[in-house]
């Protein structure tokens, strides 16, 4: 992942060149993560650029800026725009999304409610979150011995700046010891997620996961899979999970914007299944495809076209 064909942001209702999107050194976000964002993937289709549920990545937006307090200081339409524009100016035809609202700089109290909110959406080309080569050899993950904070002491339902200092511990810990990805357990000892995507299993054709009885963020692809499972006719099971259920699994995947539909292959020293991607994974996999690129008719609402130049 790079930035170096990315040359505009929108910035607080303009588009600015990359190099002028800065904040002075006393925002309060920087100091104490309060800001909130959404990952959204723009898709190369037949009918051109077109961003994936936009609709639904702005609604959890909005939301997690309420749970913090956070006045977004533009609609929804306005901030629909500024990705599309923003996909627009850099010419891209498929990339990543990043809308952030953040508390600017007046104060370094830990109450921010002086400081004015700072809105801006930039764009990048970036492949998936685990390489392309995961999609169907899948990924080896890890326990990780970070659990994930509970509901009660942060909104795990809101996708805000300063939660993911968790999701960084976990991540460095699977990486130092040579995994791709972790896995967090709840602070009871079910499995709650990884640290930026939601996790299914697949027993005996049966589709098992979470939900917000644990303390998960409620992912757009995850609601996508259960959309896609339902009308594939696979069974779905909402329930808590425990390791020995991961460990005795026929399949398993994480969902994610950046990871897509992404196998899980090993867990520690477990192999999941036969090693590989199953056919009950591959099956929505190659839905899910269908869906982002537009070739599947059911769902062209969940594409929002970025349009040509205003």
């Amino acid at each position: 992942m790079g930035f170096e064909q990315s040359k505009w942001v929108w910035m607080n209702g303009e588009l600015v060149a990359w190099e002028r999107a800065n904040l002075h050194v006393s925002a309060h976000a920087l100091h104490y993560g309060t800001a909130i964002f959404e990952g959204i993937r723009c898709y190369d289709t037949d009918r051109g650029p077109a961003i994936f549920r936009l609709r639904e990545h702005l609604n959890r937006m909005y939301s997690s800026a309420a749970v913090y307090g956070l006045k977004i200081p533009y609609t929804q339409a306005q901030m629909c725009e500024a990705c599309c524009s923003v996909v627009r100016r850099n010419g891209f035809s498929s990339c990543y999304v990043r809308p952030i609202c953040y508390y600017g700089s007046a104060t370094l109290g830990l109450v921010p409610d002086p400081c004015p909110p700072q809105t801006a959406v930039l764009a990048w080309p970036w492949g998936l979150l685990h390489g392309a080569e995961s999609l169907e050899k899948g990924v080896r993950i890890t326990v990780s011995p970070w659990l994930k904070f509970d509901s009660r002491m942060m909104p795990a339902t809101a996708k805000a700046s300063g939660q993911y200092l968790n999701s960084i511990l976990a991540v460095r810990d699977a990486k130092k010891r040579g995994f791709d990805e972790a896995v967090l357990l709840s602070v009871d000892g079910f499995i709650t997620e990884g640290p930026g995507e939601n996790l299914f299993l697949v027993k005996e054709g049966k589709l098992f996961t979470n939900d917000e009885r644990q303390p998960i963020l409620m992912g757009i692809t995850r609601q996508t899979v259960l959309e896609l499972a339902q009308e594939l006719g696979i069974e779905v099971s909402i329930r808590e999970m425990r390791l020995e259920d991961l460990f005795s699994a026929d399949e398993a995947f994480f969902t994610g914007t950046a990871a897509e539909v992404a196998p899980i292959r090993q867990v520690d020293d477990m192999t999941i299944g036969k090693g590989a991607r199953g056919p009950v994974t591959a099956k929505l996999q190659s839905a899910y495809l269908d869906v982002t690129t537009g070739r599947d008719p059911k769902h062209q609402d969940w594409l929002h076209s970025v349009g040509v130049g205003k």
